[in-house]
């Protein structure tokens, strides 16, 4: 009785670590870092250019971008035509920016309407001293960063 326990059990371990073993040998294998000057490997931390390079390389399929969220996790939400942010939406999205990567000590500042379209706002210290200005588009979403 007890032997044949342990081979049941034997036998349950095979087929799981053998199911295993095919998921992981069918897995995508990680994208080849991009090439740095000359098509010879990249420099600084992250391959040519530095950091703010790691978000797009060209891989056999054609350009990839990185994403902090994967396409789809959010696929409920409904993405209209005109997003209809108005001034107090700009100010909560750039200061959510702030917060999501972790910075609390910069505020933001100097919100206003700029045309119909555009609204500006700047990222400042706790001093008032202006980091960073930007729009951003009020029936795109679009950020862009303007000084």
């Amino acid at each position: 009785m007890r032997k044949s326990t342990v081979l049941a059990a034997a036998a349950a371990l095979a087929i799981a670590g053998g199911s295993a073993g095919v998921l992981v040998a069918h897995a995508a294998p990680p994208p080849p870092p991009p090439p740095g000057p000359a098509g010879g490997p990249g420099f600084g931390p992250h391959g040519h250019g530095g950091w703010h390079h790691r978000w797009a390389h060209r891989g056999p399929e054609g350009w990839r971008h990185h994403r902090l969220v994967a396409p789809g996790t959010f696929a409920l939400l409904y993405h209209p035509a005109n997003r209809e942010i108005t001034v107090a939406d700009a100010q909560d999205i750039a200061t959510g920016f702030l917060r999501w990567n972790g910075n609390h000590s910069w505020k933001v500042v100097d919100v206003k309407q700029l045309s119909d379209n555009d609204i500006g706002f700047a990222y400042a210290t706790a001093d008032n001293s202006v980091i960073a200005r930007f729009t951003i588009n009020s029936r795109t979403g679009q950020i862009r960063r303007v000084g």
